[in-house]
């Protein structure tokens, strides 16, 4: 180290202290030579081979085929989780039976003014809705289940909108109630229906958009119940004027005005009305027995064409559809 001012050549200073080396012991350059501290500490711009390698991570995907893709994983769900449960297909089917052929061959003995007609073909359209009917809801209300088990959490949080969860459930709902359906469907022959294609793919049809409905309610009446305990009292005191007013068990004319009046608001006599119009067109009677069996749903002395009834059918679908998906947007 060369003299410089206030320090000697031996390495002291003038003041008698010891000269210190402002070099870094063992840092050197590539060239050989020491650095000193303010390039020593400055961070290396050349890579580094013990750097972590992160996996790219694939995010979910948008648009309508992730849309759709979302849907079916959802409405497989549904389809297996029926297909599973044995005691629900035959409990399903249980109450059908009663009605059509208990309660049907019962009433057929005291019902007049059929001509000739089985009270239990009359009942038959009915029946088929109160199947769809019953089956489509408890399908809606199951999400109560998913929710106290945490499965429903577990799909808010995917990345998916929910409104795919929603038709998901319905389209679950709908195809579980309408396969249960076709065994109804199968039988229709033991009480006067005839086996016309035509015929069969109008009532399966049928029974595909009102149990799409019917679903959609399902979902409306479980979004803020947290408990089954609290669901089935509540889906029950919707069911029961349902099914009561909706001329499934007896036909619709010549009813009190109160009557009258809650038949015609009740969304359910519409379905069972198209169903039965279906029916009748396959069926030889005259016109008198028609207008007694099947009156069809009048406003103000109007009778509403069978058409209209399906465009009302479909209208409910949208109304609990978009219900459904508005009151799931709300995070659990």
């Amino acid at each position: 180290m060369t003299a410089t001012e206030g320090t000697t050549t031996d390495g002291t200073t003038t003041d008698g202290t010891a000269a210190t080396d402002m070099t870094i012991e063992g840092t050197t350059t590539d060239s050989g030579a020491p650095t000193t501290g303010a390039s020593a500490a400055r961070p290396s711009l050349e890579p580094r081979s013990d750097r972590v390698t992160v996996a790219p991570v694939r995010l979910a995907g948008g648009g309508p085929a992730h849309y759709v893709r979302a849907v079916r994983v959802i409405w497989l769900r549904e389809v297996l989780r029926f297909a599973g449960d044995r005691t629900r297909i035959v409990s399903g089917l249980i109450q059908p039976f009663l009605f059509l052929f208990v309660l049907g061959t019962g009433l057929s003995r005291v019902v007049a003014h059929t001509n000739g007609v089985d009270y239990r073909t009359f009942l038959f359209p009915g029946v088929v809705a109160l199947s769809v009917l019953f089956t489509a809801v408890f399908s809606g209300i199951s999400i109560v289940w998913d929710r106290e088990f945490g499965f429903l959490r577990e799909m808010l949080v995917a990345p998916v909108r929910r409104s795919a969860i929603v038709v998901g459930k319905c389209l679950g709902g709908a195809t579980t109630a309408s396969l249960q359906g076709i065994v109804l469907l199968a039988i229709g022959g033991l009480v006067g229906v005839p086996y016309q294609p035509v015929l069969l793919l109008g009532l399966f049809g049928l029974m595909l958009l009102t149990s799409f409905a019917i679903t959609a309610l399902g979902l409306v009446l479980a979004a803020r119940v947290k408990t089954i305990q609290a669901a089935m009292p509540l889906v029950q005191m919707a069911l029961a004027p349902m099914m009561f007013l909706s001329g499934a068990l007896y036909p619709i004319g010549n009813l009190p005005t109160w009557l009258q009046i809650l038949t015609r608001i009740n969304p359910v006599t519409y379905a069972v009305e198209a169903m039965r119009a279906l029916v009748f067109s396959y069926l030889t009677i005259d016109s008198a027995t028609r207008a007694t069996l099947d009156p069809g749903v009048t406003w103000d002395g109007w009778r509403v064409p069978g058409g209209l009834d399906v465009v009302l059918v479909v209208v409910l679908s949208l109304v609990m559809l978009t219900g459904a998906c508005l009151l799931f947007r709300k995070a659990e």
